[in-house]
């Protein structure tokens, strides 16, 4: 993941109503869920949803699929490991602690 790719993310992460969606998204897997459950369980209006989707979208955390009249949203799950894999890229690599290394699986930066 690029710098900017990781800053788009980030940036659309970083309001409530869209890391809520982002986490249902992340909770419901691959199924993902229609854009009038994700409204509903948000309590939030669907134009505002719609909103904080394209944001998301935007930034490539969720992809989106017309389903006739609906929509079903599923989270980026590459792109969401690409992002956590572009944030600990250099975990503990200043650190001498022993087990600790950028590619440690038991890193507890």
């Amino acid at each position: 993941m690029e710098t900017n790719n990781a800053i788009a993310a980030l940036t659309a992460l970083g309001h409530a109503t869209r890391l809520a969606a982002f986490r249902l998204l992340v909770e419901a897997g691959p199924a993902g869920r229609m854009a009038g459950d994700i409204a509903a369980a948000l309590q939030v209006p669907p134009a505002t949803l719609s909103f904080h989707l394209k944001e998301l979208l935007q930034a490539g955390l969720v992809e989106s699929e017309s389903q006739g009249r609906h929509v079903c949203y599923r989270a980026n799950f590459s792109a969401m490991t690409g992002l956590i894999d572009y944030l600990t890229h250099n975990c503990c690599a200043g650190s001498p602690a022993p087990g600790c290394s950028p590619a440690s699986p038991d890193c507890a930066c």
